[in-house]
Formats: C-alpha cells, structure tokens, sequence
C-alpha cells in the first residue's frame, strides 16, 4: 500500500507540475503574440506617420504657392487700382 501511495503521489505531483508547465507555455505563446502584434501595430504607425508626413508637405507646398499667388494678385490690384485713379483724375 505505502508504494501505491507513493507512486500515486507522484503522479499527481507529475500532473500538477505539467499542468504548471501548460500555463507557462501558453502565457509564453501569448506574450510572444502579443509582441508580434504590438510590432505589427508599430510598422503600421510607422507608415501612417509617413504617409502623413508626405501629405503635410504637399500640403505646405500647396499653401505656399497660394500666398504667393495671393500676394500676386494683391500687387496686380493695387496697380489696377492705382492706374484708374490715374485715368480718373485727368
């Protein structure tokens, strides 16, 4: 009896410690998971910023000829203006 007592206690010491060992892979398996989709997200991130970044300068660049072109027609106006109040006053 003390030996099936014995060999019982230690398979059920053996299960506990594979049942311990179960969770340890999979809490493993998960972690490694979660770090494979937390660089996944990261790459994404990366080429979002890039592709935003791109967009802002297009951006920049198209609000820059604007002004320019704005200002353009400013100096054209003024110098519309100026030469009618020329015509005017003769």
């Amino acid at each position: 009896m003390p030996t099936e007592k014995t060999v019982k206690s230690a398979l059920e010491a053996l299960n506990k410690a594979l049942s311990h060992l179960d969770n340890d892979v999979e809490r493993q398996v998960e972690a490694s998971r979660s770090s494979t989709e937390a660089a996944a997200e990261l790459d994404r991130m990366i080429d979002d910023r890039s592709r935003i970044a791109q967009e802002l300068d297009q951006a920049q660049d198209r609000a820059n000829r604007l002004e320019e072109a704005n200002r353009e027609v400013s100096r054209r106006l003024v110098t519309a203006m100026e030469t009618i109040r020329a015509v005017l006053d003769r």
